[in-house]
């Protein structure tokens, strides 16, 4: 027997062979891995918000229509509605002219002074209490009903008059209300001019302070030009009348209150006094001393300081060598600390892998990752 051969597990396995060659494609796609970019799912989604939005397009399309048809349908039904209740009142009202006049009622008699009411034939006698229809202190006469209707003209005149009465207290109320208001904004309305006339007197007083002011200030600029002026021309008057300018020989022989010793003639100076000379020498050997003290105590101080900077920086130097030998020592210690510790790295590296990793990955241990998406 041939049977045909079955070739749905061929199928089956190339279906999961392109299924895994497609997620191969995507998972070690190092762009869409990295950036996270699927083109074809966004494509994917883009269409299905597309096809989401026309939906809803259509939707509201559809409720739109909906919406539409039943308002017409409610103005519709309004429509009928008014055309029933028309018709019905005009029948209701049809009916009562027809059916129900006051003519015809049981008490006709009583309305319309026996036009048209049903006339009893039994004998007033034989009738019972139901029957009755005028009962004592009841009048049905013209002047009754003329009273009636006079007492009701009386109450309604009463009313009437009640009313235009509270009307016009109400009215009088209002106008009083109305006028207390007039005269709060007359009375608002003096206080703003008050205001506003104090307000103008100020900026008045203000001003004319500031003009004031300003007056006495030009005043005391020209007072205080006029001054400088005076000033001035007794300067010049004093320069053109001074020993200086008249070239007065007296003047050379006295003193210029208070400004140095007297001046020399030097057109009548036949030279210096001996003891004019003497001073002189006296003064320039003095001065000479005072120069000679002077370096004598510079050196001296110059000294002292030399001698003060040798020694701070004999100091410094004693303090340098003590740092430098203390960061020496340190330097040795560290080193002694790290060649321990480079000692004990080393004892640790030899036996991790001497001892403990004794068998090596090779390349084919690292090359079975990453073949399959799974």
């Amino acid at each position: 027997m041939n049977l045909p051969a079955d070739k749905s597990i061929e199928k089956a396995v190339a279906r999961r062979r392109s299924a895994e060659t497609a997620r191969k494609a995507r998972i070690f796609n190092t762009r869409l891995r990295v950036m996270g970019i699927d083109t074809n799912a966004l494509s994917k989604q883009v269409e299905d918000k597309k096809q989401r939005q026309n939906m809803e397009m259509q939707c509201d399309k559809a409720f739109d229509k909906l919406r539409l048809h039943h308002n017409d349908l409610l103005l519709q039904q309004e429509t009928d509605e008014r055309r029933e209740r028309a018709a019905l009142h005009t029948n209701l009202v049809q009916y009562w002219a027809t059916h129900q006049r006051s003519e015809d009622s049981r008490d006709a008699d009583l309305k319309c002074d026996l036009k048209g009411a049903v006339r009893i034939t039994v004998p007033e006698g034989h009738l019972g209490p139901a029957s009755m229809q005028i009962y004592q202190g009841d009048t049905n006469t013209k002047e009754q009903k003329k009273r009636e209707q006079m007492k009701t003209e009386r109450v309604l005149q009463a009313q009437i008059q009640d009313n235009e009465r509270r009307r016009s207290g109400e009215k009088h109320r209002e106008m009083l209300v109305s006028k207390e208001l007039v005269q709060q904004d007359f009375r608002r309305l003096q206080l703003h001019a008050q205001e506003e006339e104090r307000k103008k007197a100020t900026l008045r007083a203000v001003s004319n302070y500031n003009e004031a002011l300003a007056a006495e200030q030009v005043e005391t600029l020209k007072e205080q030009r006029r001054r400088e002026e005076r000033e001035n021309r007794a300067e010049m008057l004093h320069t053109l009348t001074s020993d200086m300018m008249t070239e007065t020989p007296e003047a050379a022989h006295l003193g210029l209150e208070g400004r140095g010793p007297c001046r020399v003639p030097v057109d009548r100076w036949k030279g210096m006094s001996t003891e004019q000379l003497s001073i002189i020498q006296k003064e320039r050997k003095e001065q000479q001393l005072k120069t000679q003290r002077q370096r004598d105590a510079e050196k001296a101080q110059e000294a002292a300081w030399h001698l003060h900077i040798l020694k701070l920086s004999r100091t410094a130097d004693e303090e340098q060598k003590k740092v430098s030998e203390l960061r020496r020592n340190l330097r040795i210690q560290t080193d002694l600390h790290n060649f321990h510790l480079a000692g004990v790295q080393r004892a640790r590296q030899d036996y991790l892998n001497k001892e403990l990793y004794t068998n090596r990955p090779t390349k084919d241990y690292f090359c079975q990752f990453n073949t399959t998406s799974r």
